[in-house]
């Protein structure tokens, strides 16, 4: 027969009272435990499971994003610079007007991935915006370095120094400066700007692109129009997919 409390003596009766609140704080701290444990369970597999799907659509979203829209294939008439179009592997063409703000921000991007990618052809074409007053002249000087083997000089000297001939009324007077500080023949320049052949092949880039461009600039890989990367890494990693899978 178990005692009963009235049995115990004052002494004992305190030490039972002690040791069941004993008893009762160690089964508070138990299920405090328990609830931590459970919680932080919760929140480690929340945040992983978040994480991994942030990884998978990360892992999704860097898949090259081909749009609607093919191109005519590049060929000898095109101004190009990288590796020879029989041995590219990869071939990108740029629709552009060197008028253009963006146009300026991502010429440095495909100038380092030409720099970077050895297998790699880049292909430049004349897409001017009417409403940029400079950008069919300033493709007429491009056009007409090229004929003395500088296009893709004038091309970094026109995006370099975009804000001070963009809106300037002689913009010509600016150009023949820029083809004199490259050493060129000052009067084959001026008669190849002027020449009916750069303006038709300004033209010939233009339409050869207008049924599938809204605006500037405009890529194509291996004849296919992509989403214009935001960055160089998202460009290169472009690069990279296209080549692994080419």
């Amino acid at each position: 027969m178990e005692p009963t409390e009235q049995n115990l003596s004052k002494k004992e009766r305190h030490e039972l009272r002690r040791q069941e609140k004993l008893a009762g704080r160690n089964s508070t701290e138990s299920k405090k435990r328990l609830s931590t444990i459970i919680l932080w369970s919760f929140i480690v597999l929340f945040v992983g499971g978040t994480i991994a799907l942030m990884v998978g659509l990360a892992s999704k979203n860097s898949d090259v994003q081909f749009l609607v829209g093919a191109v005519k294939a590049a060929d000898d008439s095109d101004q190009m610079k990288g590796a020879p179009l029989k041995e590219a592997k990869i071939i990108l063409i740029e629709y552009s007007d060197f008028q253009c703000p963006a146009c300026r921000s991502y010429y440095q991007i495909v100038k380092k991935l030409s720099q970077e990618f050895p297998d790699l052809s880049v292909v430049y074409r004349h897409f001017p915006l009417p409403q940029h007053a400079n950008a069919r002249t300033s493709a007429q000087a491009a056009e007409a370095a090229g004929q003395q083997g500088k296009f893709w000089e004038m091309h970094d000297m026109l995006f370099d120094n975009q804000q001070n001939w963009a809106e300037s009324k002689t913009s010509r007077e600016i150009f023949l400066g820029y083809a004199l500080a490259l050493g060129l023949d000052i009067e084959k320049f001026k008669t190849d700007y002027d020449s009916s052949a750069t303006k038709i092949k300004i033209e010939k880039d233009y339409q050869s692109g207008a049924k599938d461009i809204n605006g500037t600039p405009t890529f194509f890989i291996n004849n296919k129009k992509i989403q214009n990367p935001r960055n160089y890494d998202e460009f290169r990693s472009t690069i990279e997919q296209v080549g692994r899978n080419s």
